[in-house]
């Protein structure tokens, strides 16, 4: 069942949002189940060719309205203008799924400070650039709306090797939470998903090479031993900007196999004592109470 669609069929229909990064991976799975339960999507990313062929598979595998409209989301007036060609196509925009991004593997003292730039500007700096254009909008026309963004479980932890990501994902949350209570007032709900591993052609295998993955399993953090399946993650956003969240608010929500929390658990890592060695364990400290 798990990647099977959830809601109900029309579930958004009427409504036209834009996802960013919406040509390749998660981004395109979540611009098709919303396409599948009526919503007309505004696909962006900086190569034009890749979306464009996008949106032709995704409106012949959906019979939906796809416009797709190269934007470096790093460039305020290139998000202004996919707006106003979104509202031109569509009349309105109802949601903002704020999925570009960038990452690299690589310990902190070998970035160069352009490095670090290019990920802080696309994820942390791209996401306020669409917020603040699409929320000014909303604002002055008096419409609510909802804003989605994706987020990561080291966007609160941290996490070494990926230092850059991790600084631009902690300030996409910060406006999460800042903005939910903010723009309430205006009827813009504002929150955020942390996905774990859910392989793509492009992210997954860069951050996880082959020759990398021998040494690290991804699978192994995962208690529940598996990947996640990208309707898995589309259901849950197509929740998350529905009307059927409406009460949800400045919420996370982390959906990772329970990778995050096994991975913080002191003792989680005793999976690995085999079954007949407790035996031994037991007597061990059953002894040591007796003492």
């Amino acid at each position: 069942m798990y990647n099977e669609p959830m809601l109900r069929d029309g579930a958004l229909k009427n409504k036209t949002i834009l996802v960013t990064g919406g040509g390749t991976g998660l981004g395109r799975s979540m611009s098709k189940y919303f396409l599948e339960l009526g919503a007309n999507v505004i696909i962006s990313s900086r190569k034009l060719n890749v979306i464009e062929a996008t949106a032709k598979e995704l409106e012949q595998e959906t019979g939906g309205k796809v416009l797709a409209v190269v934007c470096d989301v790093r460039k305020y007036e290139e998000v202004e203008a996919v707006i106003a060609k979104g509202y031109e196509t569509f009349g309105s925009i109802d949601g903002l799924v704020n999925n570009a991004a960038g990452n690299f593997i690589s310990p902190t003292e070998r970035l160069s400070n352009k490095a670090f730039d290019i990920i802080v500007d696309i994820v942390l700096k791209g996401t306020y650039n669409c917020t603040l254009a699409l929320g000014k909008k909303w604002i002055a026309d008096k419409q609510k709306a909802s804003i989605l963004n994706i987020v990561t479980t080291y966007s609160w932890t941290g996490s070494g090797y990926v230092v850059p990501s991790a600084c631009a994902k902690a300030g996409v949350l910060a406006l999460t939470k800042s903005l939910a209570s903010e723009w309430s007032k205006y009827g813009i709900r504002s929150n955020a998903i942390a996905p774990g591993p859910f392989p793509t052609q492009g992210a997954f295998s860069r951050l996880f090479p082959e020759n990398l993955a021998k040494i690290i399993d991804p699978l192994e953090r995962i208690p529940l031993k598996r990947y996640g399946e990208h309707q898995e993650l589309a259901n849950l956003a197509a929740y998350l900007i529905s009307d059927y969240a409406s009460f949800v608010n400045g919420e996370v929500v982390t959906i990772d196999g329970g990778e995050w929390i096994y991975g913080a658990g002191e003792f989680n890592a005793f999976d690995k004592v085999p079954a007949p060695m407790w035996d031994e364990i037991e007597k061990f400290v059953r002894g040591k109470k007796q003492e």
